[in-house]
């Protein structure tokens, strides 16, 4: 199905790289190589600290056809020092050796905080609608994302950014527990579904650049996935109808009352600088 014969997976013992290089283990003739801080002490995965660039693991990349770029801290409330060593010094440390092995894919774990701004609008979420983070979490994806068009063209490597919706570790059942609302539930992704997307960025003809929305079919959700279906050929199968309890419910409008009279994602906000 692939014609990428290897696939180096960084943050791989993590909730998202474990169960990408399961996905992709399931495919025949593919190696998989993971590689990072290996909290785990996996013995089957390459330990190495990606927030410093280094010939000793930068070699890792030669000879590699693929790589799903998934290390990173994956708090929203991370802050700016945490923010950036591990999700833009990283990855550009990371798109570094990917550039020097002259890799095919570069597949980025961006996410769906790039456009958090839009939670209480009512516009149609496509990749084309200007980006509104409200949190150095999310304005770090964006600037990688802008850095993945860039290298694609300068150096013909195609890369794909996937902004990633709301997966929880283990089995990442949906419903009220959820953090965000109705807005949280609404970019639900399960599990089956990021298999999916994660075999198809590394299998897809694509080339170029592009950034997709990766969530599962949800009611009532406005994230557009017809360009991830035209591009890589993503089409989820698992759905949920977002409920919430009354006390959803009382938090979601207080949010929202919130966020109307002082918006987080405004051009200039009400009161001051938001960071």
């Amino acid at each position: 199905m692939t014609s990428a014969k290897r696939v180096l997976v960084t943050g791989s013992t993590g909730n998202l790289g474990a169960k990408a290089v399961a996905a992709l283990k399931t495919l025949e003739n593919v190696e998989v190589i993971g590689i990072g801080r290996n909290s785990t002490g996996d013995p089957n995965v390459i330990t190495a600290d990606l927030e410093r660039y280094d010939r000793s693991w930068a070699r890792q990349f030669e000879g590699v056809d693929a790589v799903l770029h998934l290390a990173a801290d994956p708090k929203p409330v991370g802050s700016w020092d945490s923010i950036t060593r591990l999700n833009i010094e990283l990855a550009l440390n990371v798109f570094r050796a990917a550039e020097e092995a002259r890799l095919r894919r570069f597949v980025f774990a961006s996410s769906n905080w790039v456009l958090g701004g839009y939670r209480f609008r009512d516009e149609r979420l496509t990749s084309g609608l200007s980006p509104l983070p409200v949190n150095p979490y999310g304005a770090s994806k964006l600037f990688v994302e802008r850095y993945g068009l860039a290298a694609a063209a300068r150096t013909g490597m195609s890369v794909i950014s996937l902004r990633i919706g709301y997966c929880q570790p283990g089995d990442n059942l949906p419903g009220p527990h959820m953090a965000f609302g109705r807005w949280g539930q609404e970019m639900w992704l399960g599990n089956d579904d990021w298999a999916q997307a994660v075999i198809r960025s590394v299998s897809s003809p694509f080339e170029g650049s592009a950034v997709l929305n990766i969530v599962s079919r949800n009611h009532g959700s406005r994230w557009d996935l017809e360009e991830a279906k035209e591009t890589i050929g993503y089409d989820p199968v698992q759905s949920h109808r977002p409920t919430l309890t009354a006390t959803n419910l009382m938090k979601d409008r207080g949010a929202g009352l919130r966020e109307r009279l002082i918006p987080m994602g405004a051009t200039v906000p009400l009161f001051g600088s938001r960071w």
